[in-house]
């Protein structure tokens, strides 16, 4: 079993978990209390403009092969999946220039930007996000909510071309071959705060 592979063996709990957690299970229903995703949408954004800058550091680092990757990874999250945040954030009242970092969001931000101060370590405590949402997207789609705020969510996620960015992550996790100990640690921990995340603060 690949390295990729057997983090994500370790994660399914973790996802289940969130499957089960009252702000995505709200989502999936399409009934989830709007001032509860707004503050979601607020903390994402800012969650996701220091995960550009995670995908960056990893770039310097990266071997030749995998630069484009990562600057190609960058680029999405920029301008694809934060577009998205934009579009929902007009939609929910989010205010996404005068949001301020929760507790849960610090602590994650703060967790990922050391990690990728090593590559290899680096890439293992950014799987998390991608392979769990690629995987929430997925599970969801089987039975995607009626109101058509949530489905744009559930959809983005879901999508095909996420499910290769984050095939592509996999591989360099297994080309890069980090410690297994210590990507385990680092995958766990980062599975441990996508959960936290979801506790969205009002």
């Amino acid at each position: 079993m690949s390295l990729a592979a057997h983090l994500e063996e370790l994660g399914l709990p973790l996802v289940e978990e969130q499957l089960k957690h009252p702000t995505v299970a709200g989502i999936a229903r399409g009934d989830l209390d709007e001032a509860v995703f707004r503050s979601w949408l607020e903390q994402d954004y800012l969650y996701l403009l220091d995960y550009v800058r995670v995908f960056s550091r990893l770039a310097w680092q990266a071997p030749d092969g995998h630069l484009g990757d990562l600057v190609d990874l960058a680029h999405s999250t920029f301008h694809e999946e934060m577009a998205l945040h934009r579009t929902l954030s007009a939609e929910f009242g989010a205010d996404l220039d005068g949001a301020v970092k929760g507790p849960a969001c610090v602590a994650y931000t703060g967790f990922l930007l050391d990690a990728a101060a090593s590559y290899g370590e680096g890439l293992a405590a950014l799987y998390p996000c991608m392979w769990g949402y690629s995987t929430l997207g997925a599970r969801l789609a089987e039975n995607p909510p009626d109101e058509p705020r949530y489905r744009a969510w559930v959809d983005t996620y879901a999508d095909p071309d996420f499910a290769a960015l984050t095939r592509r992550i996999a591989e360099m996790i297994d080309e890069a071959a980090p410690d297994r100990a210590a990507a385990e640690r680092y995958f766990m921990e980062g599975m441990r705060h996508e959960l936290a995340f979801w506790d969205v603060p009002l």
